[in-house]
């Protein structure tokens, strides 16, 4: 498909004035409108056959999520039959005027379906790793983008955790082995557990002490009830301005935050940007 080059937004890198970043997470739900229980139902067709709308709903997130600095999905589709063969993460990125960004495929439908994790980025990451979570089922995954050079780089991870306990709890373990010798970390995502759940998993609140900003409900999105989609940050970051965004198709509510970076990681990540050709 052929975008209208005249809609695309500017790509542009934050200048990091004031040390902060604007950081968004959002599983997507593929870009199917869900506003009811029964739509679960009377809409699962979306998943599996391409919808007229679902272009245009993409427009239309694109511009929400370009107001931001790095953005975490789950729950797009890297390009198949059901999105048009339209990868998301890459159309999302160009909309949004991002210059980076990184699709995980973490459940290879083929031409059917592209399940995947998406990171959205207006800084230029040193490196970005991705993981294959544990559990019986297999197709959960996490991103690892680093961001700046040495022990002050900033670290920041996009999940999509398990359903079921168990599967949490292995998934949460392999992170606390990555997460536990690094200083400044960001975890977000949809972890389909609510903030007590999380707390209940002892190794994975150890292996780094991880404040969650004010979770707030995001979970069902017509009548958000459950705080299922998190933000949590080393005890190094500071949170502001926490927010719920507005309905935007999904079944879940974006979750959005500025980040204050200590003086350390900021140097770290503008040392990277001043090092990029202009």
């Amino acid at each position: 498909m052929t975008a209208d080059m005249s809609h695309l937004a500017e790509a542009r890198t934050p200048t990091l004035e004031g040390g902060h970043l604007k950081l968004l997470t959002f599983n997507m739900q593929v870009g199917i409108q869900t506003s009811a229980y029964h739509h679960y139902l009377t809409r699962s067709w979306q998943h599996l056959l391409p919808h007229p709308k679902r272009q245009l709903r993409l427009d239309m997130v694109s511009e929400v999520l370009g107001r931001f600095d790095i953005v975490g999905l789950q729950e797009v589709d890297g390009g198949s039959f059901r999105s048009s063969n339209v990868n998301q993460v890459e159309y999302l990125a160009t909309r949004g005027g991002f210059p980076h960004h990184f699709q995980q495929l973490n459940r290879n439908l083929g031409r059917i379906a592209q399940h995947s994790n998406g990171l959205l980025s207006r800084v230029t990451p040193s490196r970005v790793e991705e993981h294959r979570l544990p559990g019986t089922l297999p197709g959960r995954g996490a991103i690892h983008a680093r961001y700046g050079e040495g022990p002050d780089a900033l670290h920041l991870f996009v999940a999509h955790l398990a359903l079921s306990h168990r599967g949490r709890v292995r998934q949460l373990d392999y992170l606390s082995e990555i997460i536990q010798p690094l200083r400044h970390v960001v975890v977000m995502g949809d972890l389909n557990c609510t903030p007590e759940q999380l707390h209940g998993h002892q190794r994975f609140c150890a292996s780094l002490p991880l404040h969650p900003v004010r979770p707030p409900l995001s979970y069902p999105s017509w009548q958000p009830r459950r705080a299922l989609d998190h933000i949590l940050l080393s005890n190094s970051l500071q949170a502001a301005d926490v927010r719920v965004l507005d309905h935007l198709f999904s079944d879940h509510l974006p979750i959005a935050v500025d980040v204050q970076l200590p003086a350390a990681c900021l140097q770290a990540l503008t040392a990277r940007l001043k090092a990029e050709p202009r």
